[in-house]
């Protein structure tokens, strides 16, 4: 605070700083030189600061100067101080001593004041124990006079004729008695309550007792009066508990014991489902008093009704739950999933039924609460159906796969068994049969693994060796299982090599690739069908984040997705090879033409037409499975790499021929005399010309025959290249014609 009240000297304007920077609380010397280095050089903020140093002297000295002579007489002032303290001791001693003095007497005084004004306490304590013990007697007094004047023959004969009397009495002895309970807690622990408790215990006997009596008597009577005012009686002693329960097992209890039959549902194909409906109708039958009364009914009256009490929930609900976990319990039981999934179904759906029952939203949720409704609930063994239902769905499509390519049988939309098992997988998840509400997040889970192992699949399937043997030869498992297998039947030390033998010789043929990846197409397609299937099953459950089960399954769809360039690869790759196989035989053009003495060429080689059987084949046997976009794709794809290889062969061939007639001319002229020419007997076209001829031939029939299928030559890669190359080797043979 002096710092702040300080004012230093003012400086030129011409400074690079604040003075009243140095003022500051949070001043920081190493802050102060950095900020001030942004502004100006080291150099002009040391010249500053000097000249302020100088300013800063000239005023200290000028302060000092204008106080000199206070400075000097300090010494002078404060000469007989001491003398001036040492008068003034004397009378604070004693002061202080008075105070002291006055201070214990105060203390004393307050001590006094505490004791008695504890003692008071304890005695208003004393009293008021006194009083509630009294209260007590007194209660049980009035309550036995009560009981004694009710025992009397004439008001036992008024009471015989007017039972609505008999609840106005205990209406009042239970009003008595329950302040009867309030005095007797409080004051519990005094001897006095112990000698009067047995006649309390004989009091609570005897109320209980009546009361029971009386709401029975209700009951059968069907009298709303006397259930009204008996319950209010029950309210009032805080025993609502007990009249529910007294409702469960005198009311309740018979009839349930009466319906629940396991024999009468074994015996009948709907038995559970009749015997869930007369449970339903007990509560409009024989609950109608009782939720008239207590409000639980839609015509009941607020005025009149008496609340505390949900008698479905803890009078019901209880002994339902308690006699189907008791008298049938092989109801739970999931050892068959088909059934239990039925009596799973049929149930819930009771439960359903019986919560509308339920007079309100607040009764829906104390059954939702109530220990009974979570012990039923806990009894279906979901965990363990799932289970069963796993091993179905993955038992069923893992033999599928491990079958290898075996067809789909007839009548589905997909080629493979494998494809066809896949979405009868997905399929079977959420139909009707199979589903469970709870099991939602398993089933989906369950989906993405079935889609995620059959992407594994295809990929596993894209790896195998390509082979032209029979379907029968090439649909072998995977792996070997079973007795049967070789490793089975061999030792377990040679298990392992031959499970690796057999997986070396597994191949797959072309048709069966383009079987999967028509398959493939078909189950993207239906992809989105089931999301609208998992759709309304998701709402019925109150999820709404779709977007994530929407981007999960465009995942798995991706993933398929990603297999499709890969076969097809190998597909073009398998048509390409089966086409230059033949397409290869136009280095034997040579061997036909030379020094055998043939005609000249009009056909086309027969090695055309046997190379583009597979892209025939292709077209015929699966136009109706795969996409013309597709078709067309695979055909350009592979005729192109196979057009480009035939274009290398028809070069060296010709190349060959060039250099076969250029060394039989330099022989020629070499020997000077006549050599073995290579034109006809009859003076015709020569060995050479008819070999460029005939490949000519081959390359112009093999585009008529690309046209033919639909393609245009000019989407072949390299076909044009071929196109001229033989178009230059044909005008070369007609030049040379005489």
């Amino acid at each position: 605070m002096e710092r702040r009240r300080m004012n230093l000297p003012t400086g030129p304007d011409t400074l690079c700083f604040d003075k009243d920077e140095f003022m500051k609380e949070d001043f920081d010397v190493d802050h102060f030189v950095s900020d001030c280095r942004k502004r100006v050089q080291l150099e002009e903020l040391r010249d500053d600061l000097e000249l302020y140093y100088k300013l800063l002297k000239t005023a200290m000295v000028e302060l000092i100067n204008k106080d000199y002579a206070d400075f000097v007489n300090l010494s002078t002032n404060l000469v007989g101080m001491d003398k001036a303290l040492n008068q003034l001791s004397v009378p604070l001693g004693q002061l202080r001593e008075e105070v002291l003095s006055l201070r214990s007497s105060v203390s004393e005084g307050i001590r006094a004041v505490d004791e008695r004004m504890s003692k008071q306490e304890d005695i208003r304590k004393k009293k008021v124990c006194v009083l509630r013990l009294i209260q007590v007697i007194r209660s049980v007094e009035k309550i036995e006079k009560i009981l004694n004047s009710q025992s009397s023959k004439e008001t036992s004969a008024l009471e015989a004729s007017s039972p609505f009397l008999t609840g106005q009495v205990l209406e009042r002895i239970a009003t008595e008695f329950n302040q009867l309970q309030f005095h007797a807690v409080q004051s519990k622990g005094m001897p006095l309550l112990d000698t009067v408790r047995p006649r309390i215990a004989g009091i609570t006997a005897m109320l209980q007792q009546s009361l029971e009596g009386l709401l029975l008597e209700g009951l059968q009577t069907a009298s709303v009066d006397i259930v009204r005012h008996c319950l209010r009686t029950y309210a009032t002693i805080d025993k609502t508990r007990d009249a529910e329960a007294l409702v469960g097992q005198v009311l309740v209890k018979p009839y349930i014991d009466e319906v629940i039959v396991e024999h009468f549902i074994e015996s009948h194909s709907n038995g559970l489902q009749v015997m869930y409906n007369k449970l339903l109708d007990f509560v409009p039958h024989h609950c109608c008093i009782l939720r008239e009364v207590t409000g639980g009914a839609v015509s009941s009256e607020k005025g009149t009704t008496v609340p505390g009490y949900d008698f479905l929930v803890n009078s019901v609900w209880p002994e339902i739950a308690k006699g189907l976990e008791e008298k049938l319990p092989s109801l739970f039981n999931p050892g068959d999933p088909d059934a239990f999934h039925q009596k799973y179904t049929i149930s819930m759906d009771f439960v359903r039924r019986f919560e509308r029952q339920c007079g309100s939203q607040a009764s829906v949720k104390r059954l939702r609460a109530h220990p009974a409704y979570h012990s039923f609930n806990n009894k279906w063994n979901l965990p363990v159906y799932f289970q069963i239902r796993f091993r179905e769905v993955a038992g069923s499509f893992e033999a599928a796969l491990a079958d290898g390519l075996e067809d789909a049988p007839a009548g589905s939309p997909y080629c493979l068994l494998a494809s066809h098992r896949t979405w009868s997988s997905l399929r079977k998840c959420w139909s009707d049969e199979m589903f469970l509400p709870l099991l939602a997040h398993r089933l989906w889970r369950l989906s993405l693994q079935i889609l995620a192992r059959f992407s594994v699949f295809v990929g596993e399937l894209s790896h195998r060796p390509i082979s032209n043997e029979s379907a029968k030869e090439i649909k072998k498992p995977l792996v070997a299982s079973g007795k049967d297998s070789p490793a089975a039947q061999g030792g377990s030390e040679d298990q392992g090599s031959v499970s690796s033998d057999v997986r070396s010789v597994v191949s797959v043929s072309s048709a069966q690739l383009v079987h999967m990846i028509a398959d493939l197409d078909r189950l993207q397609e239906q992809l989105p069908e089931l999301l609208e299937t998992i759709r309304p099953k998701l709402e019925m459950i109150g999820f709404k984040n779709f977007s994530s089960i929407s981007a999960a399954l465009e995942d798995s769809q991706s993933t398929l997705s990603a297999c499709v360039p890969v076969l097809s690869h190998r597909i073009m790759q398998d048509l390409s090879e089966s086409c230059f196989s033949y397409l290869r035989s136009a280095l034997e053009v040579p061997r036909l033409y030379r020094r055998t003495n043939k005609e000249v060429p009009t056909t086309a080689s027969s090695y055309v037409d046997s190379a583009l059987k597979p892209f025939y084949q292709l077209q015929s046997g699966h136009r109706d499975k795969l996409k013309p976009i597709v078709m067309q794709q695979w055909l350009e794809g592979a005729l192109s790499e196979s057009t480009h290889k035939y274009c290398e062969t028809v070069s060296d061939v010709l190349n060959s021929v060039r250099k076969m007639e250029e060394s039989l001319k330099r022989l020629k002229q070499a020997r000077r005399a006549p050599a073995a020419s290579t034109v006809g007997p009859s003076g015709g076209m020569s060995d050479d010309d008819k070999i460029r001829l005939q490949l000519a031939l081959d390359v112009e029939y093999l585009g008529e025959q690309i046209q033919k299928m639909g393609l245009q030559t000019s989407s072949i890669k390299s076909f044009k290249a071929l196109t001229e190359l033989v178009a230059a080797a044909r005008d070369q043979a007609a030049a040379e014609q005489p």
